[in-house]
């Protein structure tokens, strides 16, 4: 099973957004260079305050474009970049994969999928409504349901592009199923 990039974005300061680029770089243990949230430990502000000694998860957020036509038809306009994450694929299930996946994107770089992002409430900020479509609790198993995207770290680092192939590798069974990181 596998894929393609359709966007790479990094954004230098801490913000929502993130622009988009004709390629990011991927370093090994570190993230994208040049985004806030490159580093070995944890890079987001609100955690920074009270686990800034914690191994940063989180330091490539990927987002399935699938999620931008669902939520079109529910009227909201979102396309790469905007909702904070890094790289933008089409044609995987990023969010049906293991813990534990490697993600292969390009000729060179590979990603260890660590967990669902955990939308935050800014969300309704960016476009108001939009977390109730992106996190919900189902009534009936009390499950949440997170929609926006996946989190990993570099394994092997490299330059992505839009159009490059992103091939799966499955880890061994058993699989342990996403959690938020």
């Amino acid at each position: 099973m596998g894929g393609r990039v359709t966007a790479v974005s990094r954004n230098e300061r801490y913000g929502f957004s993130k622009p988009t680029h004709p390629s990011i770089t991927l370093l090994a243990g570190l993230g994208v260079e040049g985004d806030v949230h490159a580093g070995t430990t944890i890079r987001h502000r609100f955690r920074m305050t009270y686990e800034p000694d914690l191994p940063n998860l989180r330091q490539v957020h990927l987002m399935h474009e699938e999620l931008f036509e669902e939520l079109a038809l529910k009227g909201f306009d979102v396309s790469a970049g905007q909702l904070g994450e890094n790289v933008t694929t089409a044609g995987v299930d990023l969010l049906g994969l293991p813990t534990g996946t490697l993600l292969r994107l390009g000729e060179e770089a590979v990603l260890e999928v660590t967990g669902l992002r955990n939308p935050c409430a800014k969300i309704n900020d960016f476009r108001q409504g939009l977390l109730g479509e992106v996190f919900a609790l189902d009534p009936v198993s009390g499950e949440f349901t997170f929609k926006s995207g996946v989190m990993a770290v570099v394994r092997t680092g490299g330059t992505v592009r839009a159009g490059d192939t992103v091939e799966v590798e499955l880890p061994p069974p058993p699989h342990r199923s996403l959690e938020r990181v």
